[in-house]
Parts: structure tokens; C-alpha cells; sequence
């Protein structure tokens, strides 16, 4: 059974991007998004929803360390909103806290030229594939 799932860390400048098998529970770097103020080339993301044909889509949710909302916090969940409603299809948040912290220590480590924000990605996705517990289903 095929269970795609792409996940995006966000940001202003660049968004990352990775995509996930609901099967294994695993995520892979892909070449993160350009924005413009958070804002990405829409095209580029209808292309890459066409090549992988996710059942459902992650976006990090960037809190303050208390757990509380941050001023990107809103600009993310507007940027699912906006996935969710051009492309039909279900988008849930997932707290993105040191995910990109935890990236670059990531890459510094295996000396790897991935995206720091794609890693942050990765993170994001294995994050959520941890907390559901098993192999999500999609719908």
C-alpha cells in the first residue's frame, strides 16, 4: 500500500521540504521551496504534489520553547491553510521545536550538503510518524 507524505519546515526565505513513507516511517531531503516572505512559488508546489501524490501533508509548527505560539506559529498554519485549500488535501501541524537546531547538528556531524531546512523537514515528518504510533492511514 502506498502512504506518502510530504513535509514542509517554513520559512520566510526558503521552505523545507521532505517526503515520508507511512509504511516504514521514514523521511528523505528533498530540494527545499524558494518564499518571498514566506510566501512560495505555487507552481513549484503543485509539481512537486504531481510527482510524489501525497495522501496528506505536515507542516512544522514553530512554538516558543514554553509551548506557547510564536509570531511564526500563525504564519505557518496560514501556510497549511492555504496547502490544504488549493490542493484538497489534509494538512496537519506538528510541532517543529529544535527541529532545525537539531538539523544543523545533524549535518554538521555526517558533514552531509543537504538543506539544513529539508533536514529540519525530515525531522518534522519522523516527529509525526513517531507520535502516531504506527503507520498512519490516509484520509
Amino acid at each position: 500500500m502506498r502512504n506518502i507524505i510530504l513535509g514542509f519546515d517554513f520559512g520566510l526565505k526558503r521552505i523545507g521540504v521532505a517526503v515520508g513513507n507511512g509504511v516504514t516511517a521514514t523521511a528523505s531531503a528533498l530540494a527545499p521551496l524558494r518564499a518571498n516572505e514566506g510566501n512560495p512559488d505555487w507552481e513549484a508546489v503543485r509539481r512537486l504534489l504531481e510527482e510524489w501524490k501525497p495522501q496528506r501533508l505536515v507542516v512544522g509548527l514553530p512554538l516558543n520553547m514554553d509551548g506557547t505560539p510564536s509570531e511564526m506559529s500563525a504564519r505557518a498554519e496560514r501556510f497549511a491553510r492555504r496547502l490544504e485549500g488549493r490542493f484538497n488535501l489534509r494538512c496537519e501541524m506538528m510541532d517543529e521545536r529544535l527541529s532545525t537546531f537539531e538539523a544543523r547538528g545533524l549535518i554538521a556531524e555526517s558533514g552531509s550538503e543537504a538543506s539544513r531546512d529539508s533536514v529540519a523537514a525530515c525531522l518534522v515528518l519522523e516527529s509525526w510518524f513517531a507520535r502516531a504510533g504506527e503507520s498512519p492511514t490516509p484520509g
